[in-house]
């Protein structure tokens, strides 16, 4: 069974939780298997960089991923095996307007922002003709 560090706040108009850590999740569980948006994270011990980048991968969704270490090469190393469209290291959720926005898998639809996002609006043609004497 997770456990959750945090309480929950009931204001007048729904219920909000607040900023939330959840350990020991079961691999099978809700909380570990789909996206989460919203102020919660998910929080598993793991024994080898291998085992970490499998359970981080181990989803059908793949908008975004953060990884902390003082070890800068092996952040950059571990990052190259993640399965996300963004990857934040040592710090979480800068946006810039001239780089790519957009998951893998079932995260996301195409690219925003940048080049990436002005493309998605255009459409491609090729066209292709024959110049020959030769019928």
């Amino acid at each position: 069974m997770a456990r959750a560090y945090a309480r929950q706040s009931f204001i007048k108009k729904g219920y909000f939780l607040e900023p939330s850590i959840f350990a020991d999740v079961p691999l099978d569980s809700r909380i570990w298997c789909e996206e989460i948006f919203g102020p919660a994270v998910c929080i598993r011990p793991f024994d080898t960089e291998e085992e970490a980048c499998r359970l981080s991968n181990d989803s059908p969704f793949g908008l975004a991923a953060a990884v902390m270490s003082r070890d800068v090469p092996r952040a950059e190393r571990f990052s190259r095996g993640l399965r996300a469209g963004i990857i934040w290291i040592n710090c979480s959720q800068p946006t810039f307007t001239e780089a790519p926005w957009g998951g893998y898998k079932q995260s996301g639809i195409g690219r925003e922002p940048g080049q990436w996002g002005f493309d998605s609006y255009r459409e491609v043609k090729q066209v292709t003709r024959y110049n020959s004497d030769q019928p």
